[in-house]
């Protein structure tokens, strides 16, 4: 990607595309000052707006508006940055862009700023991280920013952007980083035979070490479930309610329901937010062996790879039919194959409760939930299930957005540790070993702040940053 031409100076449209009241064009580099002299006619102060014209190559204005020039490295990206704020149309705004290449590369005489290019996305962000005006994860945590879908996710994502949890990280790094000073000391002076894990309280040091981790790991997989969403398939027989729910929690009618079995072909699929967490539902086709035709069979199976990937499997049953020997058989080989879904990811509903009286037997042998998608009634006892077989969010005021992959860090770290408690346990504690699995987990986490972080994963996360920032 661009890893390797960080030192160029940039420009790009820092707004998003369309018609607006602003737009910014912005350009982050070295020695901006000629450039922005020759685009306002005038010397900008720093960090002061300045009302005037930016010029065109004949002398005109192209526009009025503000422009603004941050010094290096009291900056955004740590460079000097030059914000031209315009009025937002899109013809404004290129010609703007257009001007500022023209005279970076020397249309007029001498180039005022060689090598000027356009941003690729994010590259704004990556600069910021490559100048230490930001680690991996507040970097991360600005596009999750731009991209929240709910409220408690935008606030979750501003505060990982202050720092938050690159502070739980950093404290949690520190740690183990003392604990490998006294190891690694013992290892290079052997001769004073200090028995080290009982003076050093070693054991204990790293009993106290998993458990912060392990709390912390908690708190990452509710922002990872904050960010990206619960993943909720709904399955069942043909004409179980499947359809009814989605539209009953999704409160519009997204699925055609009606008393024809196989009326969804295909999968239908809306989010929703459950105390500011973003739902993704999806309605699957009935489930059945004897499909009426092909097109049914490939909603079938496109059902089962649904229920593969979720992270919750709504079981749905039909009360009103549950006494039926067919009904039975078939649901029966239902289970049979979601036998192999995780009993934390499989919640049984017991769907039109309005239409039955008490509790019977077939109900009683799978614990779960009754409801009824035509009244509402038990979708508020649905959603608090659901979030508590995710995880829960008991706290969605403290928390902070997460990735996938810090989850993972985290999930690694927590096996070295493991791994380091199980050679310290040993009477004849092989403290080299100790010491490596201290070292991996501390190299896991560094990778969450990009300490320790490779080019190519740098590449793909700044990758899917919008241009301009």
């Amino acid at each position: 990607m661009f890893l390797g031409r960080h030192q160029d100076p940039i420009v790009a449209i820092a707004t998003a595309p369309g018609r607006g009241a602003v737009g910014i064009v912005r350009v982050s580099g070295r020695g901006l000052a000629t450039l922005a002299r020759a685009l306002t006619g005038i010397t900008l102060s720093p960090r002061r707006a300045h009302y005037g014209a930016f010029l065109g190559g004949d002398g005109q204005a192209i526009d009025q508006g503000l422009a603004l020039f941050f010094p290096a490295p009291q900056s955004y990206t740590g460079e000097d940055v030059l914000e031209l704020q315009a009025h937002g149309g899109p013809v404004v705004l290129q010609l703007l862009l257009a001007r500022c290449l023209e005279l970076a590369t020397g249309t007029e005489g001498v180039p005022l700023l060689p090598g000027l290019r356009l941003a690729e996305p994010g590259e704004f962000t990556q600069r910021a991280f490559l100048n230490d005006k930001l680690d991996l994860a507040q970097a991360e945590a600005v596009a999750d920013l731009i991209d929240a879908s709910t409220e408690a996710a935008a606030r979750s994502a501003s505060r990982s952007l202050a720092g938050a949890f690159s502070a739980q990280i950093d404290a949690l790094a520190e740690a183990i980083v003392r604990l490998r000073m006294l190891v690694e000391a013992t290892l290079d002076f052997p001769e004073e035979e200090i028995d080290f894990l009982e003076k050093a309280d070693a054991r204990g040091q790293l009993a106290r070490i998993q458990q912060q981790l392990d709390e912390l790991l908690t708190r990452t997989r509710q922002g990872a479930l904050l960010r990206e969403g619960l993943r909720v398939v709904l399955a069942g027989q043909p004409n179980v309610g499947k359809s009814s729910l989605l539209n009953a929690l999704a409160g519009a009618e997204l699925a055609i329901v009606t008393p024809i079995a196989g009326t969804t072909r295909d999968r239908v699929s809306e989010t929703i937010q459950i105390h500011g967490v973003p739902v993704h539902v999806t309605d699957t086709a009935g489930l059945r062996s004897d499909a009426a035709d092909e097109v049914e069979r490939i909603g079938v199976a496109r059902s089962w790879e649904a229920i593969a990937g979720a992270d919750a499997v709504l079981f749905l049953h039909d009360l009103t039919r549950v006494d039926e020997p067919a009904y039975q058989q078939a649901d029966a080989l239902i289970a049979e194959r979601l036998a192999a879904v995780e009993p934390e990811r499989l919640l049984h509903l017991f769907n039109k409760a309005d239409a039955v009286g008490s509790v019977g037997d077939f109900e009683r042998a799978r614990p779960g939930l009754r409801l009824s998608a035509r009244t509402g009634a038990g979708l508020d006892a649905l959603r608090d299930t659901l979030l508590e077989r995710a995880g829960g969010l008991a706290s969605p005021e403290g928390l902070f957005i997460a990735r996938s992959r810090h989850v993972e860090a985290l999930r690694e770290a927590g096996a070295h540790l493991a791994r380091a408690a199980e050679h310290a346990a040993q009477a004849d504690a092989a403290l080299d070993l100790f010491a490596e699995e201290l070292r991996l987990a501390h190299q896991a986490l560094q990778r969450i702040t990009g300490a320790f972080s490779a080019d190519d994963l740098l590449g793909e996360i700044f990758s899917r940053f919008c241009i301009g920032k």
